[in-house]
């Protein structure tokens, strides 16, 4: 499952909507709630990053993602 996750750099600051950026991340999950909770873990472990939302990329909302051309995973 891949996941589009909202975050900021710092959990310093509050978050603002212009200073908001994601990261795509695959995981191996059985269901969506294990791959969030995967994908946290990885994102807190391995960054300071303030996370805001993660959610599950469809394959229509994926296919829309690579075409968008901003599409690269992250690999921690």
């Amino acid at each position: 499952m891949i996941y589009k996750v909202f975050y900021q750099e710092t959990k310093d600051r509050s978050p603002r909507r212009e200073t908001t950026k994601t990261i795509y991340i695959e995981v191996d999950a059985k269901t969506e709630l294990e791959g969030r909770i995967k994908v946290r873990q990885l994102v807190e472990e391995n960054t300071a990053y303030n996370i805001e939302l993660i959610q599950h990329l469809s394959d229509k909302h994926l296919a829309h993602e690579k075409e968008s051309g901003v599409f690269e995973l992250t690999e921690f």
